[in-house]
């Protein structure tokens, strides 16, 4: 690349980083030129210190800090302006927007909990139609997430039109294939239809900068903040369904159908739109949170996966590929996946290796050697028996996870020996998400017909 051309990238990330900040109206036009020149200073000299243009930029964005802190920040200096007042208080500008996102919310959550109970008017139910529910129930959360997200980006018609089809994509993975309920290939469906919808959510989420590494790896965080929230809500839930079985059965009332079929799917939808809304307006919060659980499970899954191989290596015993169990492995390897992308988004990557980086490396290695010998199992079980959709998907899942986890090793083990920058691994991580949304969809479009519904 030349130096023109990495210029005007530069550049380009510039007008993206403008563009995030104009959105924030306590911010006048003069404080984005006050922030704009101390960010491209704080670039300048990290490109000075050997850094490339891309990971100056990225390394001084993180610096930066939240836009909300940053505001509070020129607040204090500009002490002289009613705008500070309008910050540091929560003045009226301020609460309307929070007023107005809140109630946003609200709809969007009792939209989702509506949603649910709408197959209800034409006979469908929970305990009935779970041949309905299992592929469905995503579509009743997600499209509403995404409405709130694309709502706060301001998103403009063109993406609000690819996502309203997407959905819609959805719908008819959903519903138009002829699924039995004990059919192989509406659990595949079922599995992997969230999966391809969640990353239609990061479409919303990134929005006009859908392109950038940055925003994507922002995605990520928002993801693995979102899963801890929606936990605790769900915690909390249950603490409610408690409460809830023993006031009423004190009475004589059996409150089981009202909790079956009205507050545990009516909650989890709202709760997965309440959640995104908490992510965003409480970010600083959860921040904290996080990280420390990544830092407290990396470990404790590395010692459960290295136990895992030295027990297969002393007994010789192969992996059981059967439904369950491959079902089970692939949610092992998406957690491993998980703690290492979340770790990677909360990291500074200009802080030198250190035990923590070396910690992942064997978490990575020990989810890589599991991956193979899976493969190996589900090749041989395939050769012997045939395919099937559940074994055709987990092999493609397999072989994607396998890409991802060998690549990040061996760019971890790079950073480990100081050979390698860290930013890389961001890079190549966000970079290989479409990878997963790519294989959902082929997998809830083309597996059903390709496998004779079966």
């Amino acid at each position: 690349m030349t130096t023109q051309e990495g210029q005007g990238e530069l550049e380009e990330q510039f007008a993206q980083w403008r563009r995030y900040v104009e959105r924030r109206r306590e911010l006048a036009p003069a404080d984005a030129d006050e922030l704009e020149d101390h960010l491209r200073g704080s670039v300048d000299g990290l490109v000075e210190a050997g850094l490339s243009a891309d990971e100056a930029f990225l390394v001084a964005v993180k610096r930066m800090g939240s836009l909300d802190e940053l505001s509070r920040e020129f607040a204090r200096e500009h002490s002289e302006r009613l705008w500070k007042q309008l910050v540091l208080t929560g003045g009226a500008a301020r609460d309307t927007r929070d007023r107005r996102d809140l109630w946003v919310m609200v709809a969007c959550a009792a939209g989702a909990a509506v949603s649910v109970k709408v197959p209800a008017l034409f006979g469908l139910t929970l305990d009935d139609d779970g041949a309905f529910y299992g592929p469905n129930f995503s579509l009743f959360a997600l499209p509403w997430l995404a409405a709130l997200l694309a709502w706060r980006r301001r998103a403009g018609r063109p993406l609000v039109a690819i996502l309203v089809g997407l959905f819609a994509l959805g719908v008819v993975a959903a519903n138009v294939y002829p699924l039995a309920g004990s059919s192989q290939s509406l659990l595949v469906t079922s599995v992997h239809l969230p999966i391809a919808l969640w990353l239609v959510v990061g479409l919303a989420y990134v929005a006009d900068d859908w392109r950038s590494s940055r925003r994507r790896m922002d995605f990520i965080r928002f993801t693995g903040e979102w899963f801890v929230y929606f936990v605790l809500i769900g915690l909390g839930g249950g603490v409610l369904i408690a409460f809830t079985f023993g006031t009423f059965e004190a009475i004589g009332v059996e409150p089981a159908e009202f909790v079956s079929q009205w507050l545990v799917p009516c909650g989890a939808v709202a709760a997965a739109v309440v959640a995104g809304w908490l992510v965003e307006a409480k970010q600083n919060v959860v921040e904290n949170i996080a990280p420390v659980l990544t830092r407290l499970f990396t470990p404790l899954f590395t010692a459960v996966l290295l136990a895992f191989l030295l027990a297969v290596g002393r007994y010789g015993t192969a992996i059981d590929v059967e439904r369950e169990a491959l079902i089970l492995f692939d949610l092992l390897l998406v957690v491993v996946l998980g703690l290492l992308l979340y770790s990677i988004s909360a990291r500074d990557p200009l802080a030198p290796p250190a035990l923590f980086d070396k910690l992942q490396l064997a978490l990575v290695v020990s989810a890589l050697a599991i991956d193979v010998l899976v493969l190996l199992e589900i090749t041989d079980r395939i050769t012997e028996w045939g395919t099937t959709p559940n074994k055709a998907a987990a092999l493609g899942e397999n072989v994607i996870l396998l890409a991802n986890l060998a690549w990040s090793a061996r760019l971890l083990w790079g950073f480990v020996r100081r050979r390698m920058p860290f930013a890389a691994l961001e890079r190549w991580q966000t970079g290989y998400l479409p990878a997963y949304a790519a294989w959902a969809w082929i997998v809830v479009l083309v597996f059903p017909p390709l496998f004779d519904y079966v």
